[in-house]
């Protein structure tokens, strides 16, 4: 399976909204049996995004490592399409999610077994087992949206990642929130020329498109084709 990690260069910038579609479209567009993994486990919105309120998620597996298996992660995957499934985050705070770098290693290697698309919604935060999903992923995506803040943590990952992974495809990064009114904004070329990278795609500020797709758990291409 292959392992398309997507994070934030900065929170609230619609990370978890672009995961979440792309792995929409690549399941109903390439008919690729796909999962989404939500891996803020305290405040993931997957489960809102896709409507679905399942009763287990990727929380029973991470806190039960020894479980781990085929048979054990299908159980608690949650069908939201023909081909698009859901390891849902808990978004509960009764628990404390401190986890070891290697945490959820058996959980992503069960998915490659039997998935050919994981989808991973990484939250931003900076830990042992961020960086080693996003090290290990097949691809990275960072969402941006485009003011300096942005800028800057968009270079760190960037330059973070192509050196920890010489020998694998470069990140990707896209601007989202473009063009909100009155917002100075940082020109997409001058973000290209400070990471020394065209960004892969230029999505503009619709907040009545992406606000009526959150709050109705549906996604972008079900609100607006």
């Amino acid at each position: 399976g292959r392992i398309i990690a997507i994070v934030g260069a900065k929170g609230g910038v619609g990370s978890s909204t672009v995961a979440h579609n792309v792995a929409w479209a690549i399941a109903r567009d390439l008919s690729l049996d796909s999962v989404v993994a939500d891996l803020d486990l305290a405040f993931g919105t997957a489960g809102l995004d896709y409507n679905q309120d399942p009763p287990q998620g990727i929380a029973d597996a991470v806190f039960s490592p020894d479980r781990v298996d085929t048979a054990f992660i299908d159980r608690l995957l949650s069908k939201c399409t023909d081909h698009l499934s859901l390891l849902a985050a808990p978004a509960t705070l009764d628990k404390v999610y401190d986890f070891g770098a290697e945490a959820f290693d058996s959980i992503f290697d069960t998915l490659r077994t039997s998935m050919p698309c994981i989808v991973l919604d990484v939250p931003h935060q900076w830990s042992g087992w961020t960086r080693r999903a996003l090290i290990a992923a097949d691809d990275i995506l960072i969402v941006a949206s485009p003011d300096l803040a942005n800028l800057r943590n968009t270079k760190n990952i960037f330059d973070l990642l192509k050196a920890s992974r010489p020998n694998d495809r470069a990140p990707l990064y896209c601007l989202n929130q473009v063009g909100i009114p009155k917002r100075p904004e940082i020109p997409a070329s001058e973000f290209a020329k400070a990471i020394a990278s065209q960004p892969i795609a230029t999505i503009p500020f619709d907040p009545q498109m992406f606000g009526a797709a959150a709050n109705n758990g549906q996604m972008i291409a079900e609100v607006s084709a």
